[in-house]
Formats: structure tokens, C-alpha cells, sequence
């Protein structure tokens, strides 16, 4: 198999996360998701613990965790403050290892412009109707309508800032991507079939 690196964007509740997996079996590739911060964390010497608060989000603690805080580990090089910028770059070059390393599935976390100069990625963006949004939120969640609707919104703000701060680009418009797909029209499964024939085409495999 080519090695092949599937930068994946995603609304929440359209599916993204499943359709990368299933991406990630169907091209042999390793999936990252969360597990991105536990290898930042490991590349740092920081707890994963900072990473998980302050994932996709921007200026959740701006820049005031020093080596005192309980979720620095003592074998950080850093004696002084570590700000979101720097827990940005520790895991951007924990996904370029990995993504040197073999075939990749990226879920988020600016992957599609940390590796833009990699001649083997492609970028998708998997958007859904907002009701089937909802629906898939309130089930997850246990949320009622109204709830999931504003965690939606909440998430999605939080994330977009990320993605535009740190990229220069704008969240979820269709020229930062390759590929951009409503799941809520075929459904997760054949979405991904969709995805993987586009990528397929686009790399001769």
C-alpha cells in the first residue's frame, strides 16, 4: 500500500471520527485522533493532561502553566511558562513523525496544514445538515435538543478559532480542502466509500 497521509476535518456529530477509522482500515493506515495528544505529551515530557485541555481550543489557559502547575512532569526542559504556542509546535512534530513513519488517518488538530508540504496527503472536510447533527449529538450525549444544539455551536466556534489562529485559513470553507462531503446524505458508510474512491483516483492506488 502507498504510503499515504488523510488529513480529516469534521463538524461534530457528522461522523468524522467513525469515517476515519474506517478510513484508516481500508487504506491500512494508523488513525490518530486523541491519540495525538498522548504522543505530543510523550515528545514534551508533558503531562497529557495539558494537552487534553487545551485540545483544539485557543487561549484556554494563555500561556500562565509554569512547572509548578501538578500536570507538568518533572522531566519538562521547560523552567518557565509554556504557552499554547508551544504546546501547538510539541504536537505538530508529533504528527510529522508519525506521518513520516507510514500511512496516516489525522482527525483534526490542524494536521492538513502541518504536513501542507507533503506531496502525499489529502485534506477532507466531512460537514452534515444540522438536524442529523443534533440527532447524533443528543444520542451520544444524552443532551436534549436544545442542549446539543448549543454544544454544537460551542464546539465549533472553539474549533474554527484554533484552526483559523493557527492556519491562516477559514474552518470548514471549501478551498482549504481537497474533498468536502455531507455525511447525512448517504450515510457514514457510503460516505467513506465516496471518500476512499476520491482518494484512490487522486493517487493511482
Amino acid at each position: 500500500m502507498k504510503h499515504i497521509i488523510i488529513n480529516i476535518g469534521r463538524q461534530l456529530g457528522s461522523g468524522g471520527h467513525d469515517i476515519g477509522r474506517m478510513l484508516a482500515l481500508d487504506f491500512q493506515a494508523k488513525y490518530y485522533d486523541r491519540e495525538l495528544l498522548n504522543l505530543a505529551a510523550k515528545e514534551s515530557g508533558l503531562s497529557e493532561k495539558i494537552f487534553e485541555q487545551n485540545d483544539e481550543k485557543k487561549g484556554f489557559f494563555r500561556g500562565l502553566l509554569n512547572l509548578g502547575s501538578p500536570h507538568v512532569s518533572s522531566g519538562s526542559v521547560y523552567k518557565s511558562g509554556v504557552s499554547q504556542e508551544s504546546l501547538f509546535q510539541f504536537q505538530s512534530e508529533a504528527i510529522k513523525k508519525a506521518a513520516n513513519e507510514g500511512s496516516c488517518v489525522f482527525v483534526g488538530r490542524c494536521a492538513d496544514y502541518v504536513l501542507r508540504n507533503l506531496p502525499n496527503t489529502v485534506s477532507v472536510f466531512v460537514t452534515a445538515a444540522m438536524d442529523y447533527r443534533v440527532q447524533q449529538i443528543m444520542n451520544k450525549r444524552h443532551l436534549d435538543e436544545d442542549a446539543a444544539r448549543k454544544f454544537i455551536e460551542q464546539g465549533e466556534s472553539e474549533r474554527a478559532t484554533y484552526y483559523n489562529y493557527y492556519t491562516g485559513k477559514k474552518w470548514g470553507a471549501a478551498e482549504s480542502y481537497d474533498l468536502c462531503i455531507d455525511s447525512s446524505v448517504l450515510g457514514l458508510v457510503e460516505t467513506e466509500k465516496m471518500i476512499a474512491l476520491f482518494i484512490r483516483k487522486k493517487f493511482g492506488v
